[in-house]
């Protein structure tokens, strides 16, 4: 079986993390596929929409395999395109969204935190507990986690390492939607045709201007901004979006 699973709905493409005897722990053949597959989504004209969960019920990813690390392994769990998991330090166009099917906890937090938008079963958890075993959060959990939730609480879940609850997540702005188990995958399936629905060219800005703006000046934010619309604007779809509402149909979207 492979490491991880893809399967392709519609313009969706779901990736499975497939190692539930280990947790869906990160080793070196985990990253090497998600980097692949990340690589390959990008550049496809027809996968619109990512999302990015963990096989069985127990956990997300339980972040890196520790046994692959002690026997070697290190420089190939992080060393991939993109980084850890091959998503921490990758620069990913289009949206992906998390699927939180268990516990999400040190470097499987730190996956969540990559993606765009997080669906979280009920008895899922988060946390980066890295502090309890002398060490930190070093795929990205210290830079990514104060700007999705408050500072003070930001603060608190990298000095305690105490984990949250999926409806605490929730409360903090760190999950998007809490469901029961066996709704999740049907519930993020359905948020990614929502967004699927949409020209994927105006989605994939909308997604560049927000995240890169956040800690921009109002001057560059209108820069990028202004950069934006000039693409958007003058693209194929923005003249079927309007055509089509005129007619009465739905849209046929060609991203460019």
């Amino acid at each position: 079986m492979p490491v991880v699973e893809r399967d392709r709905r519609g313009h969706v493409e779901i990736l499975t993390i497939n190692r539930p005897e280990a947790r869906n722990a990160i080793n070196g053949e985990v990253t090497a596929s998600l980097s692949e597959a990340f690589d390959e989504i990008a550049d496809s004209d027809d996968a619109w929409v990512v999302i990015l969960t963990g096989a069985e019920d127990k956990s997300f990813s339980a972040g890196m395999d520790l046994k692959a690390f002690a026997a070697g392994e290190g420089a190939s769990i992080v060393g991939a395109k993109g980084g850890f998991a091959g998503i921490v330090q990758r620069d990913f166009p289009k949206p992906i969204i998390a699927a939180v099917n268990g516990s999400a906890l040190g470097g499987g937090c730190e996956i969540a935190l990559a993606c765009d938008l997080v669906v979280a079963a009920e008895h899922a958890t988060f946390g980066i507990p890295e502090v309890k075993r002398g060490l930190i959060a070093g795929a990205g959990g210290l830079i990514r986690l104060q700007r999705r939730i408050p500072l003070a609480f930001a603060l608190e879940l990298s000095m305690t390492g105490e984990p949250i609850t999926a409806s605490r997540a929730m409360e903090l702005g760190l999950v998007n939607r809490v469901v029961p188990a066996d709704r999740l995958m049907d519930e993020a399936i359905g948020l990614a045709n929502t967004i699927a629905e949409n020209a994927p060219l105006a989605v994939r800005w909308s997604k560049k201007v927000i995240r890169e703006s956040l800690y921009m000046t109002e001057e560059e934010g209108w820069k990028l901004n202004s950069e934006a619309v000039g693409v958007v604007f003058t693209s194929a779809d923005a003249i079927e979006g309007p055509t089509a509402f005129a007619e009465k149909r739905k849209p046929n979207w060609q991203g460019k």
